[in-house]
């Protein structure tokens, strides 16, 4: 066996997100779609146990060390989830980010756009439901005020 040393040369590399907010929706999912694509590759590869052309995507590592196929490949799937679950959060966090806009000027919100808060806390009255008063509370003011004394020294 030749000590020849195999590195996982992917085209794509690490994702960066600050990178990602900059590309439009239509790249996003160009991207997203060549980062599966590669994924399913490197799959298909770990179960036939990698053809030669394939193994330089699988293998990855310090030029001084042979890497075993397994680890090689478990680094770069990790790799190419994480960039995969990144994608997928810029498109979604984009997607909202342009119906809260959508929605600012608008009365009611959709669920998912309102604020989480807790369940008692969404139940309980506004500030201007809790001041409001009857008018039989009106009336009782009106007519028995707060006692008012002064003290002369």
């Amino acid at each position: 066996m030749g000590e020849e040393i195999l590195f996982c040369n992917l085209p794509t590399g690490r994702v960066k997100v600050h990178e990602l907010r900059a590309k439009s929706k239509a790249e996003l999912l160009n991207q997203l779609k060549d980062l599966k694509a590669e994924l399913s590759l490197l799959r298909v590869a770990k179960v036939t146990r990698g053809a030669p052309n394939k193994l330089s995507k699988i293998f990855w590592g310090n030029p001084n060390w042979l890497i075993c196929f397994d680890l090689g490949f478990l680094i770069c799937t990790e790799r190419l989830r994480l960039s995969v679950a990144q994608v997928l959060k810029v498109i979604s966090q984009k997607q909202k980010a342009a119906l809260r806009e959508a929605y600012k000027k608008k009365k009611l919100l959709p669920l998912d756009l309102r604020p989480k808060k807790t369940r008692a806390i969404r139940r309980r009255l506004t500030k201007h439901q809790a001041s409001l008063k009857t008018e039989c509370e009106k009336t009782q003011k009106m007519y028995f005020p707060m006692r008012k004394y002064a003290i002369n020294m």
